[in-house]
């Protein structure tokens, strides 16, 4: 039995781009081969510039996008091929958060028909409104917010709803994409805080989605490292902020600010622009960036490889402790 209670194996997901015909003429490489692991109760923080993937790998981890390749595994069970019907049993205990709260909620619903809605589809008929009122008051919104409509709340509010709808269930696991990234820094660290409530309280696993370094350090157990549409380094939170190792995250934490005013970083600025995913470059996907470029990383994919217990890396920079067969 694995450790790990939900895991992606070499997911690959390839969005075809057609003519005016509607003939396939190329495809866009989303993601590209990426596995990924998360234990029960643990925080998973995934990072990476806009348009790395990041998002599209989580709706394929929940089967909102079909994968083009690769497995999907939940406490043991291969949720791959499973159909709509049979998905339904488990989407109680697979959940999502959506980046943006002022397009995830219907507008013309008010909150508390939002969230019977979930416990409706799901086959409870008694209740419902206890149910909800009962998840209100625990992502900390008063009981009257079941009759107003999504505009008439601030955007920590929607959020909040956005978070009790993913809760109704009692899920085990829940992807997060960017819960906080359109909010105000000081809401971002309440639901943040909430999170973490939750998630000691239910032993919630997390796949927690950003581009903020700061917000994933304070939160996640483990950092994954993406960029056009590869993992390249993963590893414990100390060891990834104390021990960079791809050229691509040090130049990441390069950008976080430190809070020592007697501190002064070194930015380390990448030049050009991050190369489109309809045409990836071969090899190393990052050489057309990187600082320490070399020949081989031109003309061959750097293999994923574990340099210590935890730290592991796509790059032809180190040399293996022991060769990794995923990803």
């Amino acid at each position: 039995m694995s450790e790990y209670i939900f895991e992606g194996r070499d997911i690959k997901q390839y969005f075809p781009v057609k003519d005016f015909l509607g003939r396939k003429k190329s495809e866009v490489k989303a993601v590209d081969g990426v596995s990924i692991a998360i234990r029960e109760g643990e925080t998973y923080g995934l990072v990476g510039e806009t348009g790395c993937g990041k998002s599209t790998l989580g709706r394929t981890l929940l089967k909102l996008l079909e994968p083009t390749q690769g497995s999907i595994w939940y406490k043991g069970k291969e949720l791959t091929d499973m159909k709509v019907n049979e998905m339904r049993a488990y989407r109680k205990e697979l959940q999502m958060i959506f980046q943006d709260p002022y397009t995830s909620l219907n507008p013309r619903k008010k909150v508390g028909k939002i969230l019977e809605e979930v416990l409706e589809i799901h086959g409870q008929q008694k209740g419902r409104k206890e149910t909800v009122m009962q998840i209100l008051e625990k992502v900390g919104l008063r009981k009257e917010f079941y009759d107003r409509y999504p505009n008439e709340m601030s955007g920590g509010q929607r959020q909040r709803v956005g978070i009790a709808r993913a809760l109704l269930l009692n899920p085990s696991v829940i992807v997060c994409d960017e819960p906080v990234s359109a909010l105000d820094v000081s809401i971002q660290s309440q639901i943040i805080n909430l999170l973490l409530d939750l998630q000691q309280e239910r032993k919630i696993a997390y796949l927690f989605i950003a581009h903020d370094m700061s917000v994933v350090k304070y939160i996640s157990n483990r950092i994954g490292v993406m960029y056009l549409g590869n993992l390249v380094e993963e590893a414990s939170t100390d060891e990834l902020f104390g021990m960079p190792m791809h050229p691509y995250t040090q130049a990441l934490l390069s950008a976080v600010p430190s809070t020592n005013p007697h501190i002064r970083k070194q930015r380390i600025v990448l030049e050009g622009d991050v190369p489109s995913p309809l045409s990836p470059p071969e090899g190393c996907v990052f050489h057309t960036r990187c600082p320490y470029a070399m020949p081989i990383c031109k003309n061959q994919k750097p293999e994923w490889k574990r340099i210590n217990e935890g730290h592991c890396v796509a790059c032809h920079l180190y040399k293996a402790e022991e060769k990794v067969e995923d990803n």
